[in-house]
């Protein structure tokens, strides 16, 4: 918005130009969104225990976890808002990618709503029914694989796949692209939401992993970098920074009143729209599997799950009785049950996403 306001005014002062820079921008964006989430917090908090939005333990939770009765949750608000204002702010609204990030964000977000709004407000226990969220996330996920695939011009090779670690390497997926695009909105909306089981877990991981697709982003923006690195150019990748620090911006101002003790908790309104957002920006700068490299916490969340779900399901057919392969699952329980106190486990968490980012990062000399 202020770029669109503000740089035809580069005419009359050269102070201006500077919105043409997407760094000053991104720094504006990040600053903006940061203080937002920072003056937002409270007064969301307060209005959410006001409406008795508070959050209600499942039996099968660790123990500890009963202290957390009571705290009020769908805190993603405070960051979808703080994102979508600061990245009006200072975005470039005529921009593509910024576009599909804008409906990503919205789409997601009421999807979350709603199943937040269903638990806290009208008491369903298991909140939006599984198969319409389901279908709720595939809806989105069609929608940008066919706007994606279908505007895209041949040169684009918007369906080839970077294989990281390998220098020109490519998979070419072919209409296979659209359900992929799919899976991966689905999986990582939801790899998120399983994240989300201890205070500035996922709120956390997010903001370095949003770190390291900025980063990558930055790079494939701007062609002299691009090509000193021999990455591929893309000329909406640029522009993707400014959200992406925003998003950064917004989780850190939440990390303020999610970290332990927590005085909200993120809710699905939060976790479904910010894994379907990490999702996109890989897919629009064609990185899917470097964020499933330094997205692997949530990678190892969701699969603890399905492991302890398959293979108890497997025993009881086998041998008349279930048997686990974690204490509990996600795989943050098992650790909270072995005696691990939340708060070093969820520090490990973030040392653990570092190093995978740095990993991440190394490809790049690789390729």
């Amino acid at each position: 918005m202020l770029y669109h306001i503000l740089y035809p005014l580069a005419s009359y002062s050269i102070v201006f130009n500077v919105l043409r820079y997407v760094t000053f921008r991104s720094i504006g964006a990040f600053i903006t969104a940061l203080l937002i989430s920072l003056f937002l917090g409270p007064a969301f908090i307060r209005l959410l225990r006001s409406k008795k939005a508070v959050e209600s333990i499942d039996e099968d939770m660790p123990e500890k976890h009963r202290l957390k009765q009571g705290t009020p949750t769908m805190g993603g608000l405070i960051i979808l808002v703080s994102l979508m204002i600061s990245s009006l702010f200072w975005n470039i609204l005529s921009n593509p990618a910024i576009l599909m990030m804008y409906l990503s964000t919205v789409w997601l977000g009421i999807l979350g709503f709603l199943d937040d709004y269903l638990k806290n407000f009208v008491k369903a226990k298991k909140g939006l029914i599984p198969k319409y969220k389901l279908w709720g996330q595939i809806s989105i996920g069609l929608i940008l694989a066919l706007a994606i695939y279908y505007s895209a011009s041949p040169q684009d090779q918007i369906t080839a796949l970077q294989i990281p670690f390998f220098k020109g390497m490519y998979l070419e997926l072919g209409i296979i692209f659209i359900p992929f695009v799919i899976l991966m909105i689905t999986g990582s909306s939801n790899a998120v939401n399983l994240t989300d089981g201890l205070d500035g877990l996922a709120a956390g991981n997010l903001a370095f992993v949003a770190a390291g697709l900025g980063i990558m982003s930055y790079l494939k923006g701007n062609f002299i970098a691009a090509e000193y690195l021999n990455l591929e150019y893309i000329a909406n990748a640029g522009e993707l920074v400014v959200f992406i620090t925003a998003l950064i911006g917004a989780l850190i101002g939440f990390l303020w009143f999610n970290s332990y003790p927590a005085q909200v908790f993120m809710g699905d309104t939060g976790s479904l729209a910010l894994g379907g957002i990490m999702a996109v920006i890989s897919i629009l700068l064609k990185e899917q599997i470097f964020l499933a490299i330094i997205g692997m916490v949530f990678v190892a969340e969701t699969g603890s799950v399905i492991l302890q779900r398959g293979w108890f399901k497997h025993t009881k057919r086998k041998y008349g009785e279930g048997r686990r392969v974690f204490l509990c699952a996600p795989l943050h329980h098992h650790f909270e049950l072995k005696g691990i106190h939340e708060t070093k486990i969820v520090t490990r968490f973030y040392i653990v996403t570092m190093l995978l980012v740095a990993i991440g990062m190394s490809t790049i000399k690789l390729r």
